[in-house]
C-alpha cells in the first residue's frame, strides 16, 4: 500500500475532508494530476472538476468548482471555492451550477465585446460544469 499523507478540503461553506490518504486527483487548471506522499511541493489553481480523494476507507469523490491545492511531501490542502460531495449534487443542485455559469458567459459576452480572453474563460468554466454533469449520468438543459 501507498504512503499516507494528510488530506484537507475545505469550502467557504465548510469543512469537507480531513483525512489521511494515499493519492489525490486534482483538476487542476493546466491539466489534471495526481498527488501522493513525496510529491514536489506545488501550488496550482483548480478549474470546475471531480476531485479523487483515496484513502484507507476507499475513495470519494467532490465536485469543486475552482480555488488553490497546495501539494507538499507530507500534506495537500485544498481550498475550494466550492465544493460538494458527489453524492450531493441531484440534478437540481446541477441545473443551479449551470445556470450561474451560463449567467457568467452571458455576462462576459455582454461586457466585453473586444476581449476575448474574458468570454473565452467564462465559456470553458460553463463547458467544464457541463461535463461534469455528464460524467455523472446527469443532462445539461439549455
Amino acid at each position: 500500500m501507498s504512503e499516507a499523507f494528510q488530506f484537507d478540503l475545505v469550502s467557504p461553506e465548510r469543512k469537507l475532508a480531513s483525512v489521511q490518504a494515499t493519492e489525490v486527483q486534482i483538476p487542476a487548471a493546466e491539466g489534471a494530476m495526481t498527488a501522493m506522499a513525496g510529491h514536489a511541493p506545488t501550488i496550482t489553481t483548480l478549474r470546475p472538476g471531480v476531485l479523487r480523494v483515496t484513502h484507507a476507507g476507499g475513495t470519494e469523490d467532490y465536485i469543486v468548482s475552482g480555488g488553490f491545492a497546495e501539494i507538499g511531501g507530507t500534506n495537500v490542502s485544498v481550498l475550494a471555492e466550492r465544493a460538494l460531495p458527489a453524492a450531493e449534487v441531484t440534478q437540481t443542485v446541477f441545473d443551479a451550477m449551470v445556470a450561474e455559469y451560463r449567467a457568467a458567459h452571458e455576462a462576459a459576452l455582454k461586457n466585453f465585446h473586444n476581449e476575448p480572453g474574458m468570454v473565452d474563460d467564462a465559456a470553458r468554466l460553463l463547458a467544464d460544469m457541463v461535463a461534469i454533469g455528464s460524467h455523472m449520468g446527469l443532462s445539461y438543459r439549455d
